[in-house]
């Protein structure tokens, strides 16, 4: 076990001990919940309170040592149960030598190893529920999948979530935080992108002029859709527009190589690109048109739905999921049946039918729908009230987070 952390505040100068948090996950990799891991560490230092994160390492790490936060090395990601057993005492260890108050957990395996290092130590533990999880056969990935609703209180990342955890763990509804993951309007933000960003991405992708474009955004993998937007195009009938399909496929060449005969047999080769991973989404989203998400299972949340709409980019996306709540639908975009090639393509076609004045009326009600309700700070303030909520012993009732429409204000 390693620990790198920057120089800690000096709470004898307020007169006050600081709270200390304690975060749980796997790595910090790249993703959301690390995104999000790395938000709130900063949050924590803005209020004065002292953020430790455990995982087993990654190069987010300098972004969490730069917010001020303490960082706890240990093999968090291993699910082999003699791992997580050691992963108790560790944990234990760190959480006495720091006096640690709150356990927060976000992934399975460290929360179990988590839930027990804070009973053997008596400190609060609650969990963020970031997905699904798929349920598995014999009932074990039920009982695995369980500690994330064993937290004194459950952050559920959207309404969806919440319902999911009710109905197949019997979450008590009181014990629930729905909290939406956050954008950092700081990066996507219009006017903070350059032409020169733009225009450097469009000769890389080599994208004419003059083309209306849909993009895709996600890594290529079957659930998230491709194949089911390739078959819409197919059906729009239309080569007046150019589609991009941005995200790698992480060694599923298999199911690349699927989606490059599909475009061929469809007709398709000069509509439909494949591009890799992009590291500049901001611009990505500026070259863009239109964004869908046609994801085939529910997304929890769906960040590229949001961050599409604070760029001032309509979307379509799968009515189903994380997505119903972020999008007003018929209104900053529209939602298309799950795994319906047909619904797709009219949905396009409603997009492509709109004029300059009706696309920019849905820019700017996007942009205002996530100001209100999504962004990084909004997201950062209500997990630090679930923390104060916890350490003030309030009692635990339940509550409702209700979602601002910026036209009815």
């Amino acid at each position: 076990m390693s620990e790198t952390e920057n120089p800690p505040i000096d709470a004898a100068e307020s007169g006050v001990r600081q709270p200390v948090v304690l975060q749980v996950l796997p790595a910090l990799v790249t993703g959301g919940v690390e995104r999000g891991t790395v938000e709130v560490a900063q949050a924590l230092g803005e209020a004065g309170w002292k953020a430790v994160v455990a995982s087993s390492g990654g190069p987010m790490v300098r972004e969490l040592i730069r917010a001020g936060a303490v960082h706890v090395e240990m093999p968090l990601a291993s699910k082999n149960p003699l791992v997580m057993r050691a992963n108790v005492k560790r944990l234990e260890k760190v959480i006495r030598e720091h006096g640690v108050d709150i356990v927060h957990a976000r992934s399975r395996a460290p929360a179990w190893s988590a839930h027990a290092a804070a009973n053997r130590t008596g400190a609060h533990f609650i969990t963020t529920f970031h997905g699904t999880y798929n349920l598995g056969g014999f009932g074990f990935k039920h009982w695995y999948n369980s500690v994330m609703v064993k937290g004194e209180r459950v952050i559920a990342i959207s309404e969806f979530i919440a319902e999911h955890a009710r109905r197949i763990y019997g979450l008590a509804a009181e014990r629930i935080r729905v909290i939406h993951r956050g954008v950092d309007l700081t990066k996507f933000d219009p006017n903070r992108v350059s032409q020169e960003r733009i225009i450097q991405l469009a000769n890389r992708w080599r994208l004419p002029d003059g083309y209306p474009v849909i993009m895709l955004p996600g890594r290529l993998t079957r659930w998230k859709g491709q194949r089911v937007l390739i078959e819409a195009l197919a059906l729009l009938g239309r080569h007046d527009v150019r589609c991009l399909l941005v995200g790698s496929d992480q060694g599923r060449s298999g199911y690349r190589q699927e989606l490059v005969d599909l475009i061929k047999r469809r007709d398709l080769t000069h509509v439909v690109h494949i591009v890799d991973e992009c590291n500049d989404m901001p611009a990505a989203y500026m070259l863009t048109d239109v964004v869908v998400s046609a994801s085939t299972d529910p997304e929890a949340f769906g960040r590229v739905v949001v961050e599409a709409q604070a760029m001032g980019r309509p979307v379509i996306a799968t009515d189903h999921g994380g997505p119903r709540e972020s999008i007003l639908a018929g209104r900053t975009g529209w939602l298309a049946n799950p795994d319906d090639p047909r619904s797709l393509a009219d949905a396009i076609a409603r997009f492509l039918d709109l004029s300059a004045e009706e696309r920019q009326r849905v820019a700017d009600l996007g942009q205002a729908f996530v100001r209100a309700n999504f962004t990084k700070e909004a997201m950062c303030a209500k997990t630090l009230a679930v923390y104060r909520e916890i350490l003030s012993g309030a009692p635990v009732v339940a509550q409702q987070d209700w979602l601002i429409d910026p036209e009815q204000a």
